[in-house]
């Protein structure tokens, strides 16, 4: 007999509360409550994940639930936010128990790192189709906006890029030596949660590089009215990413390629003692619109562009 949506939720992701002085009630009831303490708010954020559009057909579903709630965590981390609950909405094509459990350990288990509270959501029956909803909170005014970007500025990313457009690449046949980091990134990315907690202290403006840098950057260009000029010698690549680019000469792909997850952040220069977190400075914000790149000596403007939906 197959499992009822309501033993579904009780078997699979029903948990006692663990931040029980913000989250009040949890899954059970129509809805949540939820407290907000004084002088916060409450950043929220929503992803959804299709199948074929977003991960291949036959995925391991706990690297799925995984990353679902990764990409969540990385919006909240890019307004410095500080992850207290998620709502999950999951549309299944069958109640299969199998999935739903290794479903359920990926995303609890990194829930569970944060002392992240699942207090609601909703099944139904469709073609596999993930979402969640990530609430968190930030001091009023103290948010990174996109907005926020000052001519002068310097620019910085964590971590490396291209790694988990590589990924894609090992996953759709190209072969790579020593392709474990790169499949990684790709599938269970790590959020940037502690360093967007630690540069809110300093930094103007962020985003989280969820469409490739070369795309999530313009956000903020556009965003603060100004422009941006990049160094191609400063941009973090890892050992498998150069070895990518000189056996295809495809150089852009670290800029384009989305699913890396680091953060982009501008800092007053005047504050750039104040960073204690791993991160690479890779160019400065200008007051002409536009995003360009220096490479080879030439500077020029950088016109590829990330992932985008109906295009």
């Amino acid at each position: 007999m197959a499992i009822s949506e309501f033993g579904l939720i009780q078997q699979y992701f029903s948990k006692p509360l663990n931040n029980d002085k913000v989250n009040q009630l949890g899954v059970g009831d129509d809805c949540a409550l939820i407290s907000v303490p004084d002088g916060c708010q409450l950043a929220i954020t929503t992803d959804t994940m299709v199948e074929g559009v977003h991960f291949f057909a036959g995925a391991d579903p706990k690297q799925l639930g995984h990353k679902l709630l990764a990409v969540n965590l990385s919006d909240l981390a890019a307004m410095g936010a500080e992850p207290v609950s998620i709502m999950l909405a999951l549309t299944l094509p069958e109640p299969d128990e199998d999935w739903i459990k290794l479903f359920a350990e990926g995303l609890l288990g990194l829930a569970e790192q944060y002392s992240i509270d699942l207090i609601g959501g909703d099944t139904t029956s469709g073609s596999l189709t993930l979402t969640v909803q990530a609430l968190g909170l930030v001091a009023k005014k103290q948010a990174m906006l996109r907005s926020d970007a000052k001519v002068g500025d310097l620019i910085y990313v964590t971590g490396y890029l291209g790694n988990a457009g590589l990924g894609l690449k090992v996953e759709l046949g190209y072969h790579c030596s020593e392709s474990e980091n790169a499949l990684a990134q790709f599938h269970q990315p790590m959020p940037r949660v502690k360093e967007g907690l630690e540069i809110q202290k300093y930094a103007n403006a962020c985003i989280d590089l969820s469409d490739g840098i070369a795309s999530d950057l313009k956000h903020i260009l556009e965003k603060s009215n100004v422009g941006a000029e990049l160094d191609w010698n400063k941009i973090p690549l890892s050992k498998q990413v150069r070895e990518y680019i000189k056996v295809t000469g495809d150089w852009q792909m670290p800029l384009a390629a989305g699913d890396d997850y680091e953060l982009c952040f501008t800092v007053n220069p005047d504050k750039a003692d104040l960073i204690n977190i791993d991160c690479t400075q890779i160019g400065v914000i200008e007051a002409n619109a536009g995003l360009r790149i220096q490479r080879l000596g030439v500077i020029e403007e950088l016109e590829v562009s990330g992932f985008e939906h109906f295009c």
